[in-house]
């Protein structure tokens, strides 16, 4: 989202856990694409509070998992936000070999990147 949208549109990456290393594998297939995941960490909903943030300041929140969904919807029983599931591919445990995990990882990203289209338009024109 920051690399297509820039600053247009705000985006916090939260989730169900936190503490966790990114897997290095969607460190790899984001690399692919220009997305650099390698200092990103996990946060939760509740550490995202806990440093400040309001998620009543927030219009939407897009889950990608069941656990997710549940996690958000729980605080539309507080505030005025919408909530959006995206099922999506779950590449972890699959595959033998690296090429075998890559193309897994691969096929989440990709389904990740047409739901942003589908849902916000195509990238933004970068600056010349």
């Amino acid at each position: 989202m920051k690399r297509d949208f820039g600053t247009t549109i705000f985006v916090q990456s939260a989730g169900v856990h936190h503490d966790i290393e990114i897997d290095g594998f969607c460190i790899a297939v984001c690399e692919e694409i220009g997305v650099t995941l390698s200092r990103h960490r996990a946060r939760s909903f509740s550490e995202m509070e806990e440093w400040g943030d309001q998620i009543d300041g927030y219009d939407l929140i897009i889950a990608l998992s069941p656990a997710a969904q549940r996690a958000a919807l729980e605080y539309t029983r507080y505030f005025a936000l919408d909530v959006e599931y995206w099922p999506i591919f779950d590449p972890t445990n699959l595959g033998r070999t690296r090429q075998e995990k890559l193309a897994t990882y691969r096929q989440a990203r990709d389904q990740i990147a047409t739901h942003i289209r589908r849902r916000f338009g195509p990238p933004l024109e970068s600056e010349p």
